[in-house]
């Protein structure tokens, strides 16, 4: 027999634990379906104990293996089939636990059960993710990014599947397939990965003009959110809420991170797909692992029915928003992200969203685009998750019961008892039986709405508008941020091979929006554009507002530095009071200071006293880092300022606007950098005190705005 190499743990204890099933813990944990091997034998999915897990069975030592060796079999076929089809749009997700707690005012909108106790905290699973790449892309491509919650109440689940931008790029679910075709690699080379920049894409958005609105959120610095605490989410479409005492209004959902609004750049986004891929998922992991949980406050926009007809544009076009100015967002509860998945693939990847997943008080429009998405989530998951008993996967269950003669076809958990498998039953008692709608604890109920209508394929000529809304976005960003609009249309377009789709797309879509957009655009492509709008008048539509200062990303910049990372750059010889004091004051303000050095190991101070690095110049490079403090210290200093490492990490900083100070001999390396030290956002002192307080100032604006056509005229 051959040895095992692995020492078995105490086989009493392991014993004990593997027989004390599940019972004890279901009292405790209502997630019973959890399993932690710790003390348990290791054993085969029919649970049989395995006594050799290293060696197959074989017809001698060097033999051929045998058939019957049923548990080399079934570890093999399970391995063979671990692999899921992938979801057709937000492949790659991450994900965290939390709860969600509504406010007093909660109440007042809606009789669902989540919003009536402000004490009760209803358990929450929220996925994020980008939609065009594969589950093996980056995090930080150009991209939408989706934003959906699973509230597990006490009615039943409710998912409120949205995404980080207001809007979408179709008005109707029967151009889904077109779109996402459009966007996805093309096929005969499946090339971009996670990406538009291609001429399929642009091909289709500068043939549907009804695009243009969320394009040019997509050309945004929306398109990459510097983390997932500091991005907003909108259920895009407008819902129905409705109250105890039956009347509805519409609403609009909204997410706003407690932490504040910011971006990456694009430059620094491109960079980090080669650097850290998994930036936005190991901050999310990372943060969530060291108690910096990540918060949201939902809010909702309110119009009462009598106003469906007021404004500019139709409620129930998904690709108009409504304006904060003239519809506030009115918070209504707190949603906290406090606990990390288990297991990847068993919660993350399995989790099932569907917009059809309600409870009573909350109910849909005829919002086109909507009542698609209806239908399309439960056909896929059903695809993806082989077959329709995907509501029993753990991470899916509400935590509800549910009853119903559902029952058979593949992967079905429940042994149902009973002989009735149908409704009306006397054999079972009538049971389970339906419940009569009511203003609380009570059976859903559509709301009552009359339809008088002709069967036709049309759309509303209220939907016709499709350019108000893009001037209103463009005019309601900064100087700053159409700069960098300009540059993504510029360089997206650069990648479409095809000449007449980029002159159509600069000639033809981008003045309805702006004339100077798409003068600027044009000049960057040889492409001359009108001088006037060329769309139709009912096209370009009317609007009352000429701006949103809402809309602009840097309407809820976090001012403060709470949760931000900054590099501490030492090396031997380094003023280890530096050091410390700098740690010290941003551990006081919420922020984390890592100490990075040319190598991982230990940094001799000038006292003798040795550091402990937290990462390397090329491991931890400032693209994944806030801003940065150069420590004192005069061999420190030219010790960096002889790396090239130490040197292109200033330079880096310094391009993409972020915060930087030195300290004493510190400012060497700005100089032999190369880095201005005259300039906004570059603080220079002999102690720490000196520099921290304006440093702070500046890292809390996210980015030093004034700086940003000389930083990015630095070579890469």
């Amino acid at each position: 027999m051959a040895n095992n190499p692995h020492t078995r743990p105490n086989s009493d204890e392991a014993h004990d634990k593997d027989f004390k099933t599940t019972e004890d813990s279901k009292s405790e944990n209502l997630e019973k379906y959890r399993s932690d091997a710790e003390g348990h034998d290791l054993r085969t999915n029919q649970g049989v104990r395995i006594s050799d897990n290293h060696n197959s069975l074989k017809a001698g030592e060097r033999g051929p293996t045998l058939m019957e060796d049923f548990i080399f079999r079934e570890k093999l076929n399970h391995f063979d089939n671990e692999r899921i089809p992938e979801r057709i749009v937000h492949a790659r997700g991450s994900a965290a636990h939390g709860y969600f707690q509504p406010y007093p005012q909660a109440a007042q909108y809606s009789k669902a059960g989540l919003f009536q106790d402000p004490n009760k905290k209803t358990p929450v699973f929220v996925r994020f993710s980008t939609v065009q790449g594969p589950r093996g892309s980056n995090d930080t491509v150009r991209d939408v990014r989706g934003f959906a919650t699973k509230f597990y109440t006490d009615e039943g689940n409710w998912d409120l599947v949205g995404n980080d931008m207001p809007v979408f790029f179709i008005q109707d679910a029967i151009k889904f397939p077109d779109f996402v075709h459009a966007v996805k690699p093309e096929p005969h080379n499946e090339i971009p990965q996670g990406q538009s920049a291609h001429d399929t894409f642009w091909d289709f958005v500068s043939l549907m003009p009804e695009a243009t609105h969320m394009v040019l959120w997509t050309m945004s610095d929306r398109a990459f959110p510097r983390h997932y605490r500091n991005m907003e989410g909108f259920g895009v479409h407008t819902f129905r809420l409705i109250d105890k005492q039956g009347k509805a209004r519409f609403a609009k959902f909204h997410w706003k991170p407690l932490a504040g609004t910011c971006s990456l750049i694009w430059d620094e986004a491109q960079k980090l797909w080669g650097r850290d891929p998994d930036f936005n998922r190991r901050q999310l992991w990372d943060d969530i692992e060291n108690g910096d949980f990540i918060e949201y406050e939902f809010g909702v926009q309110i119009v009462e029915e009598e106003d469906e007809h007021k404004f500019d544009f139709d409620l129930l076009d998904p690709t108009k928003l409504i304006p904060e100015e003239q519809v506030p967002v009115i918070p209504i509860g707190k949603m906290v992200l406090n606990r990390n998945p288990d297991n990847f693939f068993a919660e993350t990847e399995q989790v099932a969203f569907s917009p059809a997943h309600v409870v009573p008080g909350i109910d849909f429009t005829n919002d086109p685009l909507l009542q698609g998405r209806l239908f399309s989530y439960l056909d896929t998951q059903m695809l993806r998750l082989g077959g329709p008993n995907f509501h029993e996967i753990p991470i899916n269950q509400p935590v509800s019961p549910a009853h119903n003669n559902q029952r058979d076809s593949l992967h079905r958990q429940t042994i149902n008892k009973g002989q009735a498998s149908y409704e009306p039953n006397s054999i079972d008692g009538g049971w389970p039986s339906e419940t009569p709608a009511a203003p609380e604890d009570g059976g859903f109920e559509s709301h009552y709405e009359r339809v008088d209508a002709n069967k036709v394929r049309a759309r509303s000529p209220s939907f016709g508008d499709h350019y108000s809304q893009a001037t209103l976005f463009w005019n309601s960003q900064t100087e700053v941020e159409k700069e960098h609009i300009i540059a993504a249309y510029t360089f997206e377009l650069s990648k479409v091979k095809r000449p007449w789709i980029r002159e159509r797309m600069i000639k033809e879509i981008l003045p309805n929006i702006d004339l100077e957009l798409a003068r600027r655009v044009g000049e960057n492509h040889g492409i001359e554009v009108p001088s006037t709008k060329p769309a139709p008048a009912d096209e370009l539509g009317t609007s009352s507002q000429q701006d949103s200062p809402a809309l602009s990303l840097m309407a809820r910049l976090p001012h403060d530095i709470k949760y931000r990372k900054v590099a501490i750059l030492v090396a031997d010889g380094v003023d280890a009071e530096h050091v410390d004091g700098i740690k010290a004051r941003l551990k006081a303000e919420g922020a984390q200071g890592m100490v990075i050095a040319p190598s991982m190991a230990p940094v001799k101070s000038i006292s003798g006293q040795a550091l402990a690095p937290d990462g390397m110049l090329n491991g931890e490079p400032s693209v994944t880092m806030d801003s940065v403090i150069v420590a004192g210290g005069a061999e420190s200093a030219k010790t960096l300022s002889q790396s090239g490492l130490g040197l292109y990490y200033v330079q880096e900083a310094y391009k993409h606007l972020k915060a930087i100070a030195a300290i004493g001999e510190g400012s060497e390396l700005l100089s032999a950098a190369g880095v201005p030290t005259q300039e906004d956002g570059v603080f220079l002192g002999a102690s720490v005190d000196d520099v921290f307080t304006p440093f702070a100032e500046a890292m809390g604006q996210h980015r030093v705005w004034s700086r940003d056509a000389k930083a990015n005229s630095m070579p890469a």
